[in-house]
């Protein structure tokens, strides 16, 4: 009889075993969120060099010019956020008094172009070709440039008289007449820049 009960009391402990291996087995295991993983981007300052850096104080603390001509004032509006270092480079050589006394060389029935420091088309240096979205409509901008599309000259500028699309995504487009469009079209070959003053 004590054997008995010593026999069913080992089967129920064995029996009360193997359920709870059995659970602990079948226990669902908690889900762990990860640790969201940090990712550290460092940040890379342009190096930039002291001309380019002049270039981009100037370019966005000036976006107006006035030409001062022989005929009355021509005044512009800049467009920096796309010709940058054209409209550097014309305001460098403004303030320098570059443009003193040089001449409207070339007009036509839409288009007046000067800054030229020989006079007759073929002075001025190289500069690279800014090209952008803005239109060439009446009062427009823009530089002058040979055959190669990438090379634009750095002195010669002109202004449109008339729209003209055929120049669009061709030429740099630096700007637009803010005031004194009546004065480019009084223009003539020969008429004077007196001086191109920023702000």
């Amino acid at each position: 009889m004590i054997k008995l009960a010593l026999f069913t009391i080992f089967v129920a402990f064995g029996v009360l075993g193997a359920v709870v291996v059995v659970n602990t087995q079948q226990a669902p295991q908690k889900a762990v969120s990860p640790t969201p993983a940090v990712i550290i981007t460092p940040v890379v300052t342009p190096q930039l060099s002291p001309d380019e850096e002049l270039v981009m104080k100037e370019t966005i603390a000036t976006q107006e010019a006035t030409i001062k001509t022989s005929k009355g004032d021509i005044t512009l509006t800049l467009y920096p956020d796309v010709a940058p270092k054209t409209v550097a480079n014309f305001i460098k050589k403004a303030e320098s008094g570059f443009y003193d006394d040089l001449t409207f060389h070339r007009v036509e029935d839409w288009v007046v172009q000067g800054g030229d420091p020989k006079g007759n088309g073929t002075g001025g240096g190289d500069m690279a070709t800014e090209l952008n979205n803005k239109p060439f409509i009446v009062g427009s901008l823009g530089v002058a440039r040979g055959q190669d599309i990438k090379i634009s000259n750095d002195a010669q500028f002109f202004i449109t008289k008339k729209e003209a699309s055929w120049l669009n995504g061709q030429y740099t487009n630096f700007g637009i007449v803010k005031k004194g469009i009546d004065v480019v079209d009084t223009i003539e070959i020969s008429d004077k820049i007196l001086g191109i003053t920023v702000k």
